[in-house]
């Protein structure tokens, strides 16, 4: 028997201000193109069952583009007549239970089996039982919900546990509502064939338990996530368990560290760096660490895009080297701010001439913080 497991793949996330040749989010088309990729992946596997372990949509009341793909790429694997079951997650979980689900709309297609109802469900074929406990707020009910799935487990079938949380602190996203798995309720997983997580984004298996898998998400919401391993794995259920991860086709991502400190051409370091990279389309988080205040008013952002003229993205972090002068001057206002920084700048620079130079710069820069905020 095979499963083919995804999950996270967050429908309707947006991110940057860069429209595609459609005209929509280039950042949502790419959370739809991934999607598109797994649903692909099921018509030409064909297996037995497509599970989805939360966070299908990236919020409670998404946008109707998100919905209408949602529902047109589900649909073939309805057609296909492939039982697909879905269970919520925290992100498309309504925070209160006044506000309607999103996945009851699923209910609408044959073979599709939406678990939304913040409790356990079980869902029953001739030969396995998916054991399922969706997203739930309250914690008194998620702890009845586990109780409840120990309580179902059939020996006569097959037996997958569907879950979307933490199951350990290392796999906690920070997010509001999260949920971490009950250490002392782990034994349950031993009476599983299978047990199939969600929330965290990447791939791999939990611990000590042989069975317990992560899909991971199908792209990355995060620019701290450059993860190449976003796909969905395929299992196999037999006599012993094989789990296979597929990786999917993504956008490129880098991050580049430059040590200003140490570096005597940071662009030609930027352009080195940047040789062995895919860089079409890719996007790029560069951090220039160990600044000193005049280095940074001499690197613009714009010169530092300019390395990677092919980027669809460019985002660029600056850290400062921390000296005594810098923290003197947090503790001044802001009106004072462009004095303090001006004897900074005299104290830092080798002759009078860049002193000045430099200081023309920032006279330059606080001259258009001002007409911003006067006209604000």
């Amino acid at each position: 028997m095979r499963i083919l497991h995804f999950s996270d793949t967050h429908l309707g996330f947006n991110d940057l201000e860069i429209l595609s040749v459609q005209g929509i989010n280039q950042r949502e088309a790419d959370f739809y193109d991934a999607f598109t990729q797994v649903i692909d992946a099921v018509l030409e596997t064909r297996p037995d069952y497509v599970i989805h372990t939360g966070d299908l949509f990236h919020r409670p009341h998404p946008s109707n583009r998100a919905i209408s793909f949602c529902l047109s790429q589900l649909k073939r694997l309805s057609v296909a007549r492939i039982p697909t079951i879905i269970i919520a997650g925290n992100h498309s979980t309504p925070r209160t239970r006044s506000a309607s689900p999103i996945l009851a709309a699923l209910r609408t297609l044959d073979h599709i089996f939406p678990v939304f109802e913040e409790a356990y469900e079980k869902v029953i074929f001739d030969n396995i039982n998916f054991h399922c406990i969706p997203h739930i707020n309250d914690e008194e009910a998620n702890l009845a919900a586990i109780g409840q799935c120990e309580a179902s487990v059939d020996e006569e079938k097959h037996n997958v546990m569907m879950l979307h949380c933490s199951v350990g602190a290392q796999f906690m996203m920070e997010e509001y509502g999260e949920r971490v798995y009950p250490r002392d309720k782990e034994g349950l997983f031993e009476k599983m064939d299978y047990v199939a997580l969600g929330h965290w984004h990447g791939f791999g298996s939990v611990g000590k338990h042989p069975n317990v898998y992560y899909a991971g998400s199908t792209e990355r919401t995060s620019s701290a996530d450059t993860r190449n391993d976003k796909g969905y794995a395929l299992i196999t259920l037999g006599d012993s368990l094989e789990v296979v991860f597929h990786p999917i086709r993504l956008r490129p991502s880098h991050r580049l560290r430059i040590n200003a400190q140490a570096s005597a051409d940071i662009f030609d370091d930027l352009r080195i760096l940047g040789s062995s990279l895919e860089i079409e389309g890719a996007l790029l988080t560069i951090t220039l660490e160990n600044l000193s205040a005049t280095q940074s008013i001499d690197i613009s952002n714009r010169d530092i895009e300019a390395c990677f003229p092919t980027a669809l993205n460019v985002q660029i972090q600056r850290k400062f080297r921390r000296t005594e002068s810098a923290a003197t001057a947090e503790s001044v206002n802001a009106a004072s701010l462009q004095e303090y920084f001006g004897a900074f700048l005299e104290e830092q620079t080798a002759s009078a001439e860049e002193a000045a130079r430099l200081n023309a710069k920032v006279a330059t820069l606080f001259a258009r913080y001002d007409e911003v905020t006067r006209d604000a």
